[in-house]
C-alpha cells in the first residue's frame, strides 16, 4: 500500500503546511527549516507520486488533496510553491475551516497561456509531457534550469534543486507526466475569488514559468489577496533569497495569528 511521506518539526504554536513543485520533494525546503522552525510547527511533506511517496499512483488534483486530508493539522497555514500552490488552493477551497492563511509562492491559479492571461504556452507543456518519455533526466534537468534563470545565484541554485531531486527516490515518468497535465488543464481563477481566508501570494520579478504580470491581474480579480514580488528572484525565492522569504512568511503569521 502506497504510504504517504509527512515529517512535522518545530517547536512554533503556529503549523505550517510546505507543498513542492512538480518533480521534487520535501527536501526543497531545506535551506529554509531553521529559519522557521521556531516560529512554526513545520509538516513537510512529499505529494503522492513523489520523492518518498513514490509509490502511488498518477492523481488527479483532488485526488492528491484526498490522500492528504487524513494527515492535515485541525487548523494550519499552507504554503504552495508552483504546482503545490495549486494543491494548497484546492485544499483551502474544500476546507476552508482547517486553513488560518495561505501562501502560494510562484504559483498561478492557472499555468497555461489563454486569452487575456499569461503563462505557459500549452504546447510547451505538451512539448515536455513528450520529452519526459524519450528523454527523462534531460526533461526533468531542463525544467528545473528554467526555475533559477536570471538570478545572481542561478547555478547554485539550480544545483540545490537538482540536489533536492536526487537526494529521494526518483518520481515515475506517469507522475511527472500527469503533473504536466494537471499545470496544463487546470484553472482556478473564478473558484478562488470565492476564498474566505487571508492569502499571500508570492512572486518572482524574473520568474520564466509565472509571469511577474500575474501578480497585477489577480490584485485586481482578488482584492481581498496581498501580492509581493521579490524583485531579484525568478521561480524559486525560498532558495535564492531565504532571509527576504521567511520574513514575508513572519510578516503574514503575524497578520494571520492575532
Amino acid at each position: 500500500m502506497a504510504q504517504l511521506y509527512w515529517h512535522s518539526t518545530g517547536t512554533g504554536n503556529v503549523d505550517l503546511v510546505l507543498l513542492h513543485g512538480w518533480g521534487l520533494n520535501a527536501a526543497v525546503w531545506h535551506g529554509i527549516i531553521d529559519r522557521l522552525s521556531t516560529h512554526f510547527r513545520l509538516h513537510l511533506v512529499d505529494l503522492p507520486g513523489f520523492g518518498r511517496s513514490h509509490d502511488f499512483p498518477a492523481m488527479t488534483l483532488d485526488e492528491m488533496v484526498d490522500v492528504l486530508q487524513s494527515w492535515m493539522p485541525q487548523q494550519a497555514i499552507y504554503l504552495g510553491w508552483s504546482l503545490g500552490g495549486l494543491v494548497a488552493s484546492r485544499i483551502a477551497l474544500r476546507f476552508p475551516q482547517r486553513v488560518t492563511g495561505m501562501i502560494s509562492v510562484a504559483s498561478s491559479p492557472c499555468f497555461s497561456a489563454r486569452e487575456g492571461w499569461p503563462g505557459i504556452k500549452p504546447e510547451t507543456l505538451q512539448g515536455f509531457q513528450h520529452q519526459l518519455s524519450h528523454d527523462f533526466q534531460r526533461t526533468v534537468e531542463r525544467f528545473l534550469a528554467l526555475q533559477t534563470l536570471g538570478t545572481t545565484s542561478q547555478r547554485q541554485d539550480a544545483r540545490t534543486l537538482k540536489n533536492a531531486v536526487l537526494s529521494q527516490p526518483m518520481p515515475e515518468v506517469a507522475a511527472l507526466t500527469n503533473g504536466l497535465e494537471i499545470l496544463r488543464i487546470t484553472d482556478l481563477r473564478d473558484e478562488m475569488q470565492t476564498l474566505q481566508v487571508p492569502l499571500l501570494r508570492i512572486y518572482g520579478y524574473l520568474d520564466g514559468l509565472v509571469p511577474r504580470d500575474i501578480a497585477g491581474l489577480l490584485d485586481k480579480r482578488w482584492p481581498n489577496s496581498t501580492s509581493i514580488v521579490m524583485e531579484k528572484a525568478a521561480h524559486a525565492p525560498f532558495i535564492s533569497h531565504p532571509d527576504t522569504f521567511c520574513q514575508h512568511l513572519l510578516s503574514f503569521r503575524t497578520e494571520v495569528v492575532r
